[in-house]
């Protein structure tokens, strides 16, 4: 037993944690989808005195197992949800949302407390019950509206409107000295609990606009309200007009600061740039320079080889020394320019070299 019950706890914790924004899990069966054929659809949801109710037919509540098989489209499952609805915003509307795909075929009924009920036991509203009524009316999800709705539930109530299951978050709701007001439909097995939207709720909303007043007030004052629509006072009035001014003074102030900002960092990048770019063509100057005429550049070893081919073009190949010695052969003579070259002489014939000509070898020119 105790295994038992520690697997359930542990199961329902896990389905609580999946669960999604509309109280519903990925483990859930599809439900069986019904052709919605009540009021709440292209006009607004009625109010439940002005309906005709027959009273003919006898009334039996239908079972939670029932409920999730689904009904018959002539008797839907009648799920009831009450509220303030004080500024009427997404997680009233979320709330209302879940109540309605709780079963397959849901006749949704909402009941709105009045002005006198609501002041009386949980603090003053924005809106006024007729505003209220109004704005659950409009809700797409609604299909019947009860005004002037008791504070706690009595059995007589959910026999009149024939109510066959309460929604409602599962949180405990302690007020008129009880609690818990929905102990008595918990314990009946009448109560179908909802999912609460976090980060949304009336008392949020009042908190952001009692925090920024000066805020709200300056923004009227501009949109034509007057002072006294306002509340506030002839001083306070023009106090926030001065700040207004002041204000738009301030802002333009700072888009100027942050054209001439934008404008400097523009001119910095560029410069920076335009350093950088000198920086690299300077480099590529030197190198090249030192390339060409440094003291191992281009330019010098073009010289050396010149001076080299030059030297080897006019010097003769000397044989090695270790080489057998043998008469060498006579080299041809070099002839200064200008010179008068004799014919050469016949075989045989010795005749002396006259003055004209200049024949040096060689080695005499060594």
């Amino acid at each position: 037993m105790e295994a038992q019950s520690i697997t359930k706890s542990v199961s329902r914790k896990r389905r609580k944690d999946d669960m999604g924004p509309n109280g519903t899990t990925d483990e859930d069966p599809v439900p069986i989808k019904v052709p919605r054929h009540t009021m709440g659809v292209r006009e607004p949801a009625p109010f439940s005195d002005e309906l005709k109710v027959d009273r003919s037919k006898p009334y039996r509540r239908v079972s939670m197992e029932e409920a999730k098989i689904g009904t018959p489209l002539e008797r839907p499952v009648r799920v009831y949800a009450d509220g303030i609805f004080d500024l009427f915003h997404s997680g009233h509307a979320r709330a209302l949302m879940q109540a309605k795909t709780l079963f397959p075929n849901t006749h949704l009924i909402v009941g709105v407390c009045s002005d006198e009920l609501t002041h009386n036991l949980k603090g003053f509203t924005v809106m006024n019950e007729a505003e209220r009524y109004d704005a659950v009316q409009h809700c797409r999800y609604v299909d019947e509206v009860v005004r002037n709705a008791p504070w706690t539930l009595t059995p007589e109530f959910l026999v009149k409107h024939r109510i066959d299951f309460v929604a409602h978050d599962d949180i405990p709701y302690s007020s008129a000295g009880s609690d818990d007001v929905y102990k008595h439909i918990k314990d009946a097995g009448m109560f179908a609990p909802t999912q609460r939207t976090e980060g949304i709720s009336t008392s949020d909303i009042i908190t952001r606009i009692v925090r920024d007043y000066d805020v709200y007030v300056r923004r009227n004052l501009q949109r034509g309200y007057t002072a006294k629509e306002l509340n506030v006072s002839f001083i306070n009035e023009k106090r926030f007009n001065l700040q207004e001014r002041v204000d738009k003074v301030k802002k333009k102030v700072k888009d100027v600061e942050e054209k001439s900002k934008e404008f400097v960092q523009k001119v910095e990048e560029k410069s920076i740039d335009m350093i950088q770019k000198w920086e690299e063509k300077s480099r590529e100057f030197i190198g090249n320079f030192l390339e060409m005429f440094g003291p191992e550049g281009a330019l010098k070893h073009m010289l050396k080889e010149g001076k080299g081919r030059m030297l080897q073009a006019i010097s003769p190949k000397q044989s090695p020394s270790s080489s057998p010695t043998r008469e060498r052969s006579p080299s041809p003579s070099f002839r200064w320019p200008f010179s008068k070259i004799s014919p050469p002489a016949s075989p045989g014939r010795h005749s002396r070299p006259t003055a004209a000509t200049y024949d040096i070898s060689e080695d005499e020119e060594d």
